[in-house]
């Protein structure tokens, strides 16, 4: 007759795929809470939690779970500058030998508020002075104004017009030179009421144009 060994063991796991964050085009932070199951038929003992970014940090409510028992975590993130669709984690360490650490994925959505295309204005030396231009939208549910632009650097001319009343601005830029290395920035001043949109960079430069590469040999 034969006998078989049936190994306990654990698994926590979220009741999603991952946790999605989406904050609000003020926010500066944004907090949530998720659920996970001990799925496994062992106990299982939290030893420790660890984020793999600054920007998020994370706890759960207690540090042993039964077999089925539900537990809570809760997650903060410092949403700052980021704009767009990030993906993060923690990694929970356990007791279990067969999952010695559990990743919990987060999905941080930001929706972007102001997008500049191009962002940096190219140049190559000996090029000629040739006017170009980045246009600036203003995606966010109340439009915004241009109302100053400043220069980091001196050797450009610049002007902008507004397209579309508080949703687009075109910004042309034109190198007064193209002799030698550059590099700048255009700080944009916006009216917006929230800190962090107040002030966007728009970047130029004037590079040396690289090298070929030698071909290759027969």
């Amino acid at each position: 007759m034969l006998a078989f060994e049936v190994c306990a063991r654990a698994e926590l796991a979220l009741n999603v795929p991952a946790v999605e964050l989406k904050p609000k085009p003020e926010d500066e932070e944004v907090e949530t809470t998720f659920k996970f199951r001990n799925k496994g038929d062992k106990t299982v003992k939290i030893l420790g939690l660890e984020s793999a970014c600054s920007c998020l940090s994370a706890e759960i409510d207690k540090a042993e779970y039964k077999p089925g028992e539900e537990g809570t975590g809760h997650a903060s993130f410092k949403v700052s500058t980021f704009v767009g669709r990030h993906e993060k984690f923690i990694t929970v360490s356990t007791d279990d030998p067969k999952q010695p650490e559990w990743q919990v994925n987060f999905i941080l959505d930001v929706p972007a508020i102001v997008d500049i295309k191009p962002k940096n204005l190219q140049w190559w030396i000996g090029d000629q002075p040739a006017q170009k231009a980045c246009l600036v939208q203003f995606k966010g549910p109340e439009p915004m104004k241009i109302i100053k632009i400043t220069p980091t650097r001196e050797n450009v001319d610049f002007d902008w017009k507004e397209i579309k009343e508080g949703r687009e601005y075109l910004i042309k830029v034109t190198p007064k030179s193209t002799k030698d290395v550059t590099m700048g920035a255009l700080k944009i001043e916006t009216n917006s009421p929230i800190a962090k949109y107040r002030y966007q960079l728009a970047f130029f430069s004037i590079t040396r144009k690289p090298e070929p590469l030698p071909a290759a040999k027969p």
